[in-house]
């Protein structure tokens, strides 16, 4: 085979391989609008959107260098996931509280790991000391947990610029990982809301600012279960038996996508919870959800998220994966403004970064 024949395949091989990338990145793009349990597939392909993204951006990077007529391929694909693009990046500055702050509503979610099992309870004070600079109103938590030595007395103690609180009572919240919602304002009316076969819950406030009664709705869906499989399966890939390396490949596959599909139906009864509120809704919290996933679109095109509507920069809230995934959350209604949305990297008891979001209630 001579060069010129070399280079010709080459550049066919090159073709296909970029062609693939694209197909299956817009693919991924929009494997959200399919419902898990209608295809493990797609799905699981989603997942791989943040991914498939960056290598979608040296490659096009790559073909502008080299002056490839294929340049085309992978702009193609980027412009298809636009839309998760526009979840993970806003170009516009940052906003500050304004001077008024009437009728301004500040929420956080923060999935607080039970305050890391701190005995003297430092993170627990350094969250209240962050919320309080930042004039948060209202504190969405999950995994909201005490312990033996900082009771959950001593946690309420330390919360108590929030005096207003909702939390399931010890019978409730057996078996489940435990959310709460603390307020400065008065809480008008709750429910707590439970999956089955799940640990995971969420609940509904109802905050009466002024005149004004604002839904929060506080979630910790389905968990991902990762990080309790992980070394088993890494032992299993670790090995030269072909079998096992299958079966594990296989039970991480089945794991990932059974907890899709459920997180998927705790995603519909939340969305009928949307669509029958009276009042305008906050919605938030440990979605364990990607912005490509079925539960961001069906969130998304019920409410609006924050981030987009008055967010800026580059988003991620979960402190492990290279800070690459945006799990945690906060949407609201179309009848509030978003004023302001931001996610600080706090380096606390938590693997999350908490998010805040202002918003303005319509007069």
């Amino acid at each position: 085979m001579g060069k010129a024949e070399a280079k010709g395949l080459f550049k066919i091989i090159w073709f296909v391989i970029i062609l693939i990338l694209t197909i299956i990145t817009i693919a991924a793009a929009f494997s959200g609008y399919l419902h898990p349990a209608d295809s493990k597939l797609m799905s699981l392909l989603g997942m791989a959107l943040p991914v498939l993204v960056l290598v979608n951006i040296i490659v096009l990077l790559i073909t502008i260098y080299k002056q490839s007529i294929f340049w085309g391929l992978p702009l193609l694909a980027l412009l298809m996931s636009w839309n998760f693009i526009g979840s993970m990046v806003q170009p516009r500055l940052r906003r500050e509280l304004p001077q008024n702050t009437d009728g301004l509503l500040t929420v956080a979610t923060y999935n607080v790991h039970g305050f890391g099992n701190e005995i003297r309870g430092y993170s627990c004070r350094q969250i209240a000391q962050y919320m309080s600079k930042e004039q948060a109103d209202v504190l969405c938590f999950q995994e909201f947990r005490d312990n033996k030595e900082f009771t959950m007395d001593h946690i309420k103690e330390t919360l108590a610029e929030w005096p207003y609180f909702y939390m399931p009572n010890k019978e409730e919240a057996k078996g489940k990982l435990p959310i709460a919602i603390f307020s400065r304002y008065p809480i008008v009316g709750h429910q707590y809301i439970t999956y089955p076969n799940s640990s995971n819950c969420s609940m509904v406030a109802d905050i009466q600012l002024g005149e004004q009664t604002i839904r929060i709705i506080n979630n910790h869906l389905q968990t991902t279960n990762i990080t309790q499989k992980r070394k088993k399966w890494e032992k299993e890939l670790a090995t030269d038996e072909k079998q096992r390396e299958m079966e594990a490949m296989e039970d991480a596959a089945e794991t990932l996508h059974g907890n899709l599909v459920k997180r998927a139906e705790q995603t519909d009864i939340i969305c009928q919870l949307i669509e029958q509120s009276p009042y305008p809704v906050v919605l938030g919290g440990d979605l364990n959800s990607l912005p490509s996933s079925y539960t961001y679109r069906r969130f998304s095109s019920l409410l609006k998220d924050g981030f987009k509507s008055c967010g800026n920069g580059y988003m991620y809230t979960y402190r492990n994966g290279k800070r690459m995934f945006r799990i945690d959350y906060l949407f609201h209604s179309e009848t509030l403004e978003g004023v302001r949305y931001f996610s600080p990297d706090l380096d606390l008891c938590s693997d999350h970064n908490p998010v805040i979001m202002t918003v303005k209630a319509a007069k």
